[in-house]
């Protein structure tokens, strides 16, 4: 699957980007209609822990699934928005079938 990663105003390392692709790529086993997704890594200025956003946008045949979570590592909110897109993703899959 087509993965467009953005990091915002840094640099992810190559573990870091493998890490989100693998993620993403189980996605694909729930719904074959997924077409390509997009990932947003930011740093907050907050001067809390959890200053780590990620935000995934996953494009299927029939419309967009969309999830954000903030955490202490970028590794903990890709895994949460993955896990929050995996029962978008099952919902969606169901929806369109029942149609």
């Amino acid at each position: 699957m087509q993965v467009k990663i953005q990091s915002i105003h840094f640099d992810a390392d190559k573990n870091l980007l493998e890490f989100i692709q693998k993620k993403i790529d189980k996605l694909g086993h729930y719904y074959d209609g997924i077409m390509g997704g997009e990932v947003f890594l930011r740093l907050e200025k907050a001067q809390d822990t959890q200053n780590k956003i990620a935000e995934i946008k996953i494009q299927t045949r029939t419309g967009d699934l969309f999830a954000k979570r903030q955490c202490k590592t970028f590794e903990e909110a890709v895994t949460e928005s993955a896990e929050a897109l995996s029962m978008q993703v099952k919902k969606h899959k169901e929806k369109v079938r029942g149609n």
